[in-house]
């Protein structure tokens, strides 16, 4: 605003315009912060706290001094603003400030005993969409939907269930989660079957029902509705019927029975008569009175247990009236009097229960000794049955209890223990390696390093006096399951140490001739010698493995010291001019024959060097130059054909000056030749053999033995010795007598050894033997039994030997009775009726006849006829029989006839009849209506069974199967032990089935059949991968410190059939093992020959002097300790170091100075660099004449570092991979590593140069190391065959099964992969109880109403297989088992019924249960659980009645094992406007409800307009079309106008006698084919639009096609009428060659 103000001062802004509204704006503004800052003060001013809190820390841990409530805990409580940041206490309200100390539960380690988490039950899985906010339910369901379902948990005490603190749980244990996720499926709808047939008319007159039931076999609904699903719809159908006008009125009167009431004794006569008015009916004659205390006094005796049991009786009517209900009205019975009335009375059994007595006294525990960690024994109570359960009373409880229990007291034994023992181990096996697999190398007893060795592992019973080695031949072998705990190993690795083999140096020079003993100088002839050493003598474990290391040759004149001559004095001439003849004084040492310094006196005998004569050239003399050191000899000895020579040579430097001076010598002087090692080739050795058996030294003194003597069990270990066998041999010549070689380098033939103790063989004693078979049988039945024993220690150095019989068996013959308990039935009592109190009121009650109950006794006895207790037959044998069984009392008139006897024997199979007979009893026999053989047969005939039997093979082959106790050769011919025979020839089987004619399955004896078709098969044996040898060592990389070398393998055999795998190979099947190198820097050396004679290129004729040319031959040479002995190629050596082998200089002329070759430069000082410089001088070999002088004979040159000076320091490689033996395949080895002497410019050097600067070497090169080695898999013996799989039928199997003892390690032969074998079980027919179908319902002596069904227990055979449907056989077959029907030792043969009565609308059965279903969504289990579901629907019979049927009945349950099922919607051809739709499950079936509703397909087509015009249908797409042979025209709206006819195009055949002319032409498309005679072709109907009034596609292709070729040909005809262009003339260079073209004719050209 001031701005503004300053604007309007100015004059800047119009005087219209102000800033009053702004300044209005900011007071308003100003005021109302000046209001808030008012009320905030207030608030302040009455709450100074409010913008400070107190924040709280977690409590700590809860202290305290003793466990539980008596604890305390504090945590921390400051004073913060609300921003955050910590400020003083008195800024906050202490009055709100909290606790931060507050009493707490201390949890103790024994508290996890009395507290723990009680989870409860997870709730309802609710959505996710209705906890989130924003979250949308799907539209679609396809799966589920995901939720969230709770639980709670909470922390209680165990004893009582109270609620604990949380923090006494979670200090033991987190707390368990409150939530999880859970899916909420989809609804899924009920799945029915589909409708059967119509029943039949439920009347055969008037107006009935018919029926259709959904149902498929014997289902109807097939899935229930889940997750909120559409109910069921109904499972029954109904339609009505008439099939005629009835003639006459209905029987609408029927007897209804009711159920039969509760057994009871019945009320005196007096009570029931008081209840209700007398009746017409009732008699009082003295007759009836006198039968009915014959009655009674005949049911006195023995029914005591049976009762009477009464039913109603009612004479029912429906009315013709349509009522909701059925109406019955209660009629007299007297309505129903045509029919005969049932009875009302029956026999029956009070129901009673089991009573049992008082539980008897604990039983002494099972276990007798004490065994504080062992298992604990059991003992046992008891209680009897009082009364047996009889007439469906309660059964009886258990009659034992058990319970642990573990003795203890003084008086009580300690319990036998048991432990596991070993035998030794066996000796170290190591495998051949891959390269020796070859059965032409035999010799194996070089192998070494790494193997395995194993042991044996048995149980022996503990006892107090076994020895601490555990090998007592005390401790006897028992039951390996008496021993607890893991067993030990039984196998290990081992390492077998590697003979290194000596490696030895060259050889040494010839030394001097020399005495053999310089003590004893009596003989004339001496020796020389030459020598090497042992290198790797640490490594060596016996010297004895190793080469000669002395060498001799006879030779003359010995002598044991000489003179070494040191150096030669300087050439002084004698003459006073400085030139002319002089001799070299030399200078010498003592030395004996081992070049050893010794004291001057004893030389004194030997001839001292002559004075060597030299020349020191005048001006005008001839200059030579040195003469070279002598040569190497050029052989080591002579012979008649060989003469040693050694070679010097010398060269002109000046020629002489004519004359006066003394001439030069010819070329042939310059050369000189001596002889060497003139010695013969008589080389003499001494060989030694192997050390031989250490043998006992009996002229060792026992007294000196008893320092060594060691612990043996029966023999002291002595002090033997051994001798071994020393010749004298000549090289290349063979054994020669000794005293051709030096006595005193004999070496020794005999040493003292250390005699090993002797060791005995040890075996356990004989285990017990062998349990006794578990089966009885009669008669005479051996089983072996069997004990063994093992051996514990092997003999070793002459102990005894193991025995030879390891195990024993023998025969036992059980006992012929076996002691178990049985059933024993007694006989039936007599039949009791119902007692005369309940029947005398009845019709016919005068008779003492018909239906009544009858009693038995049982006990329990032994098999051989003992009695024993009811209670052991209640847990021992077959359910009890029963007690009670209906029965009935012949009445007067009733026709008696015996049992049936057994048929008659046939004299064979296939042949003739066989009977049985019964026979009329008592006064039956002679009643005329028992006469009626229709009615009552006596005999009955049957075909003599024809048994054909034909054997089936049925189910796989088995595994290949090798023979039982088989061993395996190894690879090379020798046994392998401990591997078991695993490929070779065994034998496959298959089972064998037996049937009869009918297709039923019977033993398989009946068909002269073992069981089995055996046949040989091949398991093919494991190959391993085969590997070359070695091949030599490649050089080393580099010729001069160190490098790498490298050998290889090459395949020859790949591995198979699970043989032990390659080493990883290159491309070229080859595995490569490079290991570093070291080479000597001087092991290659440049040798110079002498420089030629001087080629002057500028001669001076009269002085023979000038510039010229020197040359020489300059070879690469391998050098030994007797020097350059062989050329090489160049490359070897180092190049840097070659020799010149050509010089340009200048001739010296007559009286010049001549100066002898540059000697060597002068080493530069340490370190490079600076000032320090090097030289190099020569001398003058002749004086310069007079007015001449002689060059400088010195040069100087600056050190410069990696020119001429070096710096020289160690390097040190890698560590090599760890290096083996040669024989050996893994174990012990040594790594290495090289030291080099590397320059300054990188170059390696030899070793000298970094030892003469006195370098510090601090390396270690050698260092042990261990190759893993190459483990075999190892597998135990195959187990016992298992139990059949099955106890009958088709496909049981038998197995065995093996386990990885030792598992492969690195390149060991990995493990097979059958660990389990199998084969067939002896087919055995499958026997079973089963059930018969339930007969009709009937109401006995009634229409309808309460009745019973029954059905029967039969013996089926099956063959297990489940495919096939049982088959009834003979009960006999089922005699062995026990009366079981489907595990359910209760049989059930009848069952109250419900017969209805006419016109009721009732339920039917319950259905079978329907197969398991899973809840699946695309074949994917949703983890819901399988339901199956049975139902009853409802069937009806009269029309006005409908309304009173119950409901139909459907029930659930879980199961297991299910399958998914898929729904999917199927359709039919459409015909018309309509077509069949339909839902399929997967398998097949046709199913109401399962498929989505929404996508349901469509049923009908109808087009709207209707399709009224001729020759019109309405389409798929609901639109109008035309039938085939007819086009649509539309009219310009899209509507269907008309239907014209296509015309045809018709293509005559080869048989047509027309002229081959394309014709199209109309045809009434309605007309058959075959209208035209003796026209055959084919024709097609082309129809340009579709039925849905559009052009179709073809018609497009077909114009596009047109246009193209149009296009086409009016291109070409373009181009072939276009005049073409005149070639334009280039100017080139070269004239252009016309062009000849040669025209053959060709139409086309």
């Amino acid at each position: 605003c001031l701005g503004s103000a300053k604007q309007l001062a100015l004059g800047s802004v119009p005087r219209g315009t102000t800033c009053l509204a702004s300044a209005r704006g900011s007071l308003l503004l100003l005021l109302l912060l000046l209001l808030l800052l008012k009320i905030f003060s207030y608030e302040l001013f009455l709450n100074p706290y409010l913008f400070f809190v107190f924040p709280l820390g977690p409590w700590g841990r809860c202290m305290g001094s003793e466990c539980g409530p008596g604890g305390g805990q504090s945590r921390a409580v400051w004073c913060a603003h609300s921003e955050g940041w910590t400020t003083l206490h008195t800024n906050c309200n202490q009055t709100e400030r909290p606790d931060n100390q507050q009493s707490c539960f201390r949890v103790c380690d024994w508290h996890k005993n009395l507290y723990d988490w009680q989870l409860g039950t997870w709730n309802e899985c609710v959505p996710v969409s209705l906890r989130s906010a924003g979250v949308q339910r799907p539209a679609v369901c396809t799966w589920g939907e995901e939720g969230i379902q709770t639980r709670e948990v909470d922390c209680v005490q165990k004893a009582n269930g109270e609620p604990a603190e949380d923090a006494i749980c979670e200090y033991f244990e987190p707390k368990p989660r409150l939530e999880q996720a859970c899916i909420i499926p989809c609804p899924r709808d009920c799945v029915v079957s589909e409708f059967s047939q119509w029943t039949s008319c439920s009347k055969t007159c008037g107006m009935g029902l018919q029926n259709r039931i959904r149902f498929n076999r014997i289902r109807f609904v097939l899935s229930p509705p889940l997750f909120g699903g559409a109910f069921c719809p109904n499972l029954t159908e109904f339609q009505t019927c008439q099939l005629g006008l009835c003639e006459g009125e209905e029987n609408l009167y029927s007897l209804r029975v009711g159920p039969w009431g509760s057994c009871s004794v019945p009320l005196p006569r007096q009570a029931r008569q008081a209840g209700r008015p007398p009746r017409d009916s009732e008699k009082s004659s003295g007759e009836s009175d006198k039968l009915s205390k014959e009655g009674e006094k005949q049911s006195r005796g023995n029914d005591k247990p049976f009762r009477g049991e009464t039913r109603t009786v009612t004479c029912i009517v429906k009315t013709q009236k349509l009522f909701p209900c059925f109406f019955f009205f209660f009629f007299s019975n007297s309505m129903c009097s045509q029919e005969i009335l049932p009875a009302t009375f029956q026999a029956c059994v009070m129901a009673k229960d089991c009573e049992v007595s008082e539980w008897s006294d604990w039983s002494a525990c099972s276990k007798e000794c004490y065994e504080p960690n062992g298992p604990k024994g059991e003992r046992t109570r008891t209680r009897k049955v009082s009364q047996f359960p009889v007439g469906g009373g309660k059964e009886c409880p258990e009659l034992m209890e058990k319970e642990l229990c573990s003795p203890q007291g003084e008086g009580v034994p300690a319990c036998i223990s048991y432990s596991w023992k070993t035998t030794e181990w066996t000796e170290c096996r190591v495998d051949v390696l891959l390269s020796q697999q070859d059965r032409r190398r035999g010799n194996q007893t070089g192998l070494c390093g790494g193997g395995i060795q194993t042991r044996e592992i048995y149980c022996v019973q503990s006892s107090a006096d076994r020895s601490s080695n555990g090998t007592s031949p005390k401790s006897k072998e028992v039951d390996i399951e008496l021993c607890q705990g893991s067993p030990p190993n039984n196998s290990q690795l081992c390492n077998i140490n590697c003979l290194v083999e000596c490696e030895v140096s060259s050889w040494s020079a010839w030394g001097p001739c020399t005495y053999e003993n310089c003590q004893e100088q009596a003989a004339k002839k001496g020796f020389k010698l030459r020598k090497r050493s042992v290198v790797n003598a640490l490594m060596v474990s016996s010297m004895g493995s190793c080469p000669h290391l002395v060498e001799a040759i006879p030779c003359e004149e010995p002598s044991c010291y000489n003179w070494l001559v040191t150096r030669l004095q300087d050439c002084v001439p004698e003459l006073v001019g400085g030139c002319g003849p002089a001799a070299q004084i030399p200078e010498v040492t003592c030395i004996d024959s081992d070049d050893t310094y010794v004291e001057r006196q004893l030389c004194r005998d030997a001839i001292l060097p002559m004075p060597v004569v030299c020349d020191v050239p005048c001006p005008k003399d001839c200059v030579l130059s040195p003469w070279t050191p002598w040569s190497l000899c050029s052989h080591t000895c002579s012979g008649k054909s060989t003469e040693g020579k050694q070679t010097r040579s010398r060269s002109i430097l000046a020629y002489n000056a004519g004359e006066g001076g003394v001439l030069c010598p010819n070329v042939s002087s310059l050369l000189e030749v001596r002889n060497c090692n003139d010695h013969p080739c008589t080389v003499y050795h001494w060989q030694t053999g192997p050390w031989g058996q250490c043998i006992e030294d009996t002229s060792v003194l026992a007294t000196n033995t008893s320092a060594i003597r060691m612990h043996g069990d029966d023999a002291s270990c002595l002090v033997g010795m051994q001798t071994r066998k020393v010749i004298c041999i000549r090289v290349n010549v063979g054994q020669v007598p000794p005293k051709k070689c030096p006595e005193s380098l004999r070496p020794d033939t005999v040493r003292p050894c250390l005699l090993p103790c002797k060791r005995d063989c040890i075996v356990t004693p004989y285990s017990d033997w062998s349990a006794c078979p578990a089966a009885c049988k009669a008669g005479r039945y051996s089983k072996k039994q069997y004990r063994k024993r093992i051996i514990i220690q092997l003999p070793a150095n002459g102990g005894l030997d193991c025995p030879e019989v390891l195990s024993q068996e023998k025969e036992r013959e059980p006992p012929s009775v076996c002691h178990g308990i049985r059933w024993k039935i007694h006989k039936w009592r007599r039949c009791q009726l119902v007692p005369w109190s309940v029947r005398q009121e009845s019709p016919g009650a005068l008779e003492t006849c018909g239906p009544g109950l009858q009693i038995r006794a049982v006990s329990c006895r032994k098999l051989d006829g003992g009695q024993v207790e009811v209670e052991d037959c209640l847990k021992f044998a077959s359910p009890m029989p029963p007690l009670i069984q209906h029965c009935h009392v012949p009445c007067q008139e009733d026709c008696q006839l015996s049992m049936w006897s057994k048929f008659s024997s046939c004299t064979a199979d296939c042949v003739g009849v066989r009977i049985r007979k019964r026979m009329l009893l008592g006064k039956s026999k002679k009643r005329d209506q028992c006469k009626n053989h229709q009615l009552y047969s006596l005999s009955e005939t049957q075909y003599c069974p024809c048994n054909k039997y034909n054997a089936q093979p049925v189910g796989n082959w088995s595994d290949c199967i090798l023979p039982e106790g088989g061993r395996m050769e190894g690879q090379l011919g020798m046994k392998i032990q401990g591997d078991i025979k695993e490929c070779g020839q065994g034998y496959r089987y298959q089972a064998m089935a037996c049937y009869d004619q009918d297709n039923r399955i019977v033993e398989t004896s009946r068909c002269n059949s073992h069981g089995y078709i055996e046949e040989a098969c091949i398991i093919p044996c494991p190959s391993d991968c085969k590997l070359s040898e070695w091949s030599n060592w490649s050089r080393c990389s580099k010729s001069c410190g160190s490098g790498v070398k490298v050998r290889s393998k090459w395949l020859r055999e790949k591995p198979y059939n699970g043989g032990r795998p390659c080493p990883k190979l290159d491309h070229v099947n080859q595995v490569y093992e490079v290991v570093p190198c070291l080479s000597n820097c001087g092991q290659y050396v440049w040798v110079a020959e002498p420089w030629s004679v001087w080629k002057v290129s500028n001669v001076d004729v009269n002085n023979n002097c000038g510039e010229g040319v020197q040359t020489r031959k300059v070879r690469c040479m391998l050098n030994t300790i007797d020097g350059p002995s062989e050329q090489v190629e160049d490359y070897l050596c180092d190049p840097e170091e070659m020799p010149l082998g050509a010089r340009n200089s200048r001739l010296p002329c007559p009286e010049d100075c001549v100066l002898s070759d540059w000697e060597a430069w002068s080493p530069c000082a340490l370190p490079c660099g600076g000032n320090s410089t090097r030289e190099r001088s020569a001398f003058p070999l002749r004086q310069p004449g007079e007015g001449k002088e002689c060059p400088h004979t010195k040069e100087m040159e600056p050190c410069k570092l990696n020119s001429n000076c070096f710096h020289y320091s160690y390097n040190i490689t890698d560590w090599s991979t760890c290096q083996l033996s040669d024989r050996a395949v893994c174990g012990n080895g040594i790594k290495t590593r090289m030291l080099d002497c590397v320059r300054s410019d990188g170059k390696s050097v030899d070793l000298k140069y970094c030892k003469e600067l006195g370098l510090e070497r601090k390396w270690q090169m050698n260092a042990s190391c261990t190759v893993e080695c190459p483990v075999n898999c190892q597998l135990s013996e195959w187990s016992s065959w298992s139990r059949c799989t099955r106890t009958c039928g088709l496909a049981g199997k038998l197995w065995r099964r093996r386990t990885v003892i030792q598992a492969p390690q690195g390149d060991g032969r990995p493990c097979l992969s059958q660990m389990e074998q199998w084969k067939p079980c002896p087919v055995k027919p499958c026997y079973s109880w089963q059930y018969s179908t339930w007969s009709e319902c009937k109401s006995e002596g009634a229409r309808c109403g309460d009745g019973l069904r029954f059905r029967n227990v039969s013996c089926f055979v099956s063959d297990g297989s489940g495919l096939q449907d049982s088959s009834l056989v003979d009960d006999e077959l089922c005699g062995d088992l026990e009366l079981l029907v489907d595990g359910d030792a209760k049989i059930v043969l009848q069952e109250p019924c419900t017969v209805p009565c006419p016109g009721e609308c009732y339920l039917r059965d319950w259905t079978r249960w329907s197969p398991c279903q899973l809840s699946c969504v695309n074949g994917n289990d949703l983890g819901f659980g399988s339901v199956r579901v049975r139902s009853r629907p409802v069937v009806a019979q009269d029309p006005e009645n409908l309304l009173q049927c119950p409901e139909q009945e459907m029930e659930t349950s879980s199961c297991t094992d299910g399958q998914c099922f898929e729904y999917k919607w199927k359709t039919g051809p459409w015909k018309g406007s309509s077509r069949p739709v339909w839902c399929q499950r997967s398998d097949g079936l046709n199913v109401t409800g399962g498929c989505p509703v929404s996508a349901t397909p469509k049923s009908d087509r109808s087009c709207d307009p209707p399709c009224t015009k001729p020759r019109s249908v309405c389409t798929e797409v609901g639109v109008c079309g035309c039938e085939q042979g007819y086009t649509e025209v539309m009219t310009s709206d899209g509507l269907l106008d008309q239907c014209t006819v296509i015309p045809v195009l018709e293509i005559p055949t080869t048989g047509d006698n027309k002229a081959d002319v394309k014709t199209i032409r109309a045809l009434n498309p309605t007309q058959p084919a075959s209208s035209t005679p003796s026209r055959v072709g084919r024709t097609w109907f082309l129809q340009p639009f579709g039925p849905d009034g559009k052009v179709k596609t073809w018609v497009y292709g077909v114009a596009a096609g047109v246009f193209v070729l149009l296009v086409f040909i009016i291109s070409m005809t373009y181009l072939a009428c276009k005049k073409p262009k005149k070639p334009q003339r280039r100017q080139m260079n070269n004239r252009l060659k016309p062009l000849t073209l040669a025209y053959d004719g060709d139409a086309d050209m």
